[in-house]
């Protein structure tokens, strides 16, 4: 992500978008958002940067019938009674990165446990991304793999997260 400050950068939670689509065993594709998050993009000393992303899974909502974020928010997927918080932390990257596009590795935890997620950034369409266009990515993971193996005969094991990030205050460059 290719911003240029010294210090720690807001993500802006009114202008971005943090969602979800898992898919049922018979091709339908059901969709969410996270609609309360918070996150800072870091500039690290040696000119790399890091994302930071901690998200509310008790407000998370599924399009779609009531029941759906009922079913979503209870013990057979997030399980937000006992795991209320998901957390996203990337790897350090080249600030470059929202600019031209790419993967970046990183750590997700949910419902306790952490593990590896791979982030695909989507190059910039604009010259400062996350000031003047969205920085837009995407990354899946094993549902499973989180202790999430409730109603397997009906939804498929992967969940992708998707993201709209965009930063607080004007590009600094």
């Amino acid at each position: 992500m290719a911003w240029a400050s010294a210090a720690p950068v807001a993500i802006d939670t009114e202008r971005s978008v943090i969602g979800f689509e898992i898919r049922t065993r018979y091709g339908q594709r059901l969709s969410g958002r996270f609609p309360v998050f918070s996150g800072q993009l870091l500039n690290l000393p040696d000119g790399r940067q890091q994302v930071v992303l901690d998200i509310d899974a008790r407000h998370a909502q599924m399009d779609g019938p009531s029941r759906y974020t009922r079913w979503l928010l209870g013990e057979d997927f997030f399980d937000v009674a006992h795991h209320p918080q998901i957390v996203f932390r990337s790897q350090p990257h080249a600030a470059g990165l929202s600019r031209q596009g790419g993967s970046v590795a990183g750590e997700l935890t949910l419902r306790g446990h952490t593990g590896a997620i791979q982030m695909h950034v989507d190059s910039a369409e604009c010259g400062a991304p996350g000031y003047d266009c969205p920085v837009s990515g995407r990354g899946t993971v094993s549902r499973t793999a989180y202790g999430m193996d409730g109603w397997q005969l009906v939804v498929g094991d992967r969940v992708t997260f998707l993201l709209q990030i965009r930063l607080d205050g004007a590009d600094p460059s």
